[in-house]
């Protein structure tokens, strides 16, 4: 053998000691940024911030983490497992958007054209222009025609009654059948302001259901199977759980003033309803959520099965709001809800479906990350830049609950870490 070749080998040797040295360095750190994560999430249960907690990231090349803490009840019952069944709550959101522009690539649906008149309160809005002396409603014809863009964004005009005093009111004075019915009327509520002028989070995507039906000729429950449930292998979503589904159902609990956590029973079912909503009883998996989240992350597509081009999927994560200020809210039902503000002081802005970070986030996401949660404290987040999604799932009230928001702070933190030493 001559000295050149020798030297080759000797360096390709070297080469290939430093590679395998390198990629043990790397999975131990990857191994330690789990364990990391698996830590954060014992310590919150350990000091009974929550009771159980399911958490999930997927990069573009797979799961990245999936691990769970605790128990699906207080002192109680099984520990949380990765297929716990969880109410989701408006993390259907996310899924009714998704069912509406499959309808717009289809051209059954236009963003930026006045939404099909399905409805009076769709095709004749109505503005809350106050009350009378003696407390009834003064209304006013919108000054503008209400938009699918209008609605996935949340700027129709639409809102929630624990969000918006005015609303509160308007219910109270109206008479309207609560939420819980299932009843149609629950929303052919007046606008609060005229289509376009503000944000607002409310029923708008209630509406979007609607309006999906409307263009498909089914069911909202029937299209999410066979449309989005189906394809994605999505086996524990919808709105009805089975038997066996309520078997593996983690318990809802409440916070108390001193902090501590009460536990509740489990909700009723209820039988059909006279629509499906759109805006939020679906219950489902971290699984099954983080493979919707996938099919985002991969430009509408994952195992194989496309749900939308990617070109949409872009689309959604743009800024649709302008200058236009959003995510933050102010209680009226604090039983319900904390004041909202995820990221105080930062600007925020909604995609065609979810809320946008302007700058990057304070845990490592990146600017033009869209997020977003479920009033029983479950929340995800896609950021598009680093090509990576996560979620954390619990089932507290009331919603923008601290100490889930620090929980699901540090997460966020320790996936990005990971990420980093993967």
């Amino acid at each position: 053998m001559t000295s050149t070749r020798r030297d080759v080998l000797k360096a390709a040797v070297a080469a290939t000691t430093a590679a395998s040295i390198g990629f043990r360095a790397r999975h131990a750190e990857a191994q330690a940024a789990r364990q990391q994560i698996d830590g954060v999430l014992r310590q919150s249960v350990d000091a009974r911030e929550v009771a159980g907690v399911v958490a999930m990231a997927a990069t573009d090349k797979g799961v990245l983490y999936e691990g769970a803490a605790g128990g699906r009840a207080l002192d109680q019952g099984p520990p949380m497992t990765l297929d716990t069944v969880f109410r989701i709550a408006s993390m259907t959101k996310a899924i009714t958007s998704v069912a509406a522009m499959q309808q717009v690539e289809q051209g059954k649906l236009k963003l930026d054209e006045p939404v099909p008149n399905i409805d009076p309160a769709l095709g004749s809005p109505q503005v809350l222009d106050g009350f009378d002396a003696g407390g009834a409603p003064r209304l006013r014809p919108a000054k503008r025609p209400i938009t699918l863009r209008h609605l996935l964004t949340h700027t129709a005009g639409f809102g929630y009654e624990q969000w918006d005093p005015n609303i509160n009111r308007y219910v109270k004075a109206s008479g309207l059948p609560p939420r819980a019915t299932g009843k149609v009327a629950t929303i052919r509520m007046p606008l609060v302001f005229d289509p376009g002028d503000r944000w607002l989070y409310g029923i708008n995507t209630d509406w979007v259901g609607r309006l999906v039906e409307s263009a498909s000729g089914q069911p909202l429950d029937v299209y999410f199977r066979e449309k989005i449930f189906a394809p994605l292998a999505m086996k524990d979503s919808g709105f009805q759980p089975s038997a066996e589904q309520r078997a593996r159902q983690a318990r809802l609990h409440t916070r108390q003033a001193d902090g501590s956590l009460v536990v509740q029973p489990l909700e009723t079912v209820p039988a059909a309803p006279e629509f499906w909503s759109g805006g939020g009883p679906l219950y489902s998996t971290p699984r099954d959520y983080l493979t919707f989240l996938q099919m985002l992350l991969h430009g509408g597509s994952v195992n194989g099965v496309r749900l939308l081009k990617p070109e949409t999927v872009a689309d959604m994560h743009r800024n649709s709001t302008g200058s236009i200020a959003c995510g933050v809210l102010k209680t009226e039902v604090p039983a319900i809800s904390n004041d909202v503000d995820l990221f105080p002081g930062a600007p925020l802005r909604w995609g065609l479906g979810y809320m946008l970070n302007v700058n990057e986030g304070p845990n490592g996401r990146s600017a033009g990350t869209v997020s977003w949660g479920g009033l029983f404290n479950t929340y995800y987040w896609l950021d598009p830049a680093k090509k990576v999604t996560g979620l954390i799932m619990t089932q507290v009230l009331p919603f923008a609950d601290p100490r889930v928001l620090k929980l699901y702070g540090r997460f966020e933190s320790s996936v990005y870490e990971a990420l980093r030493s993967a």
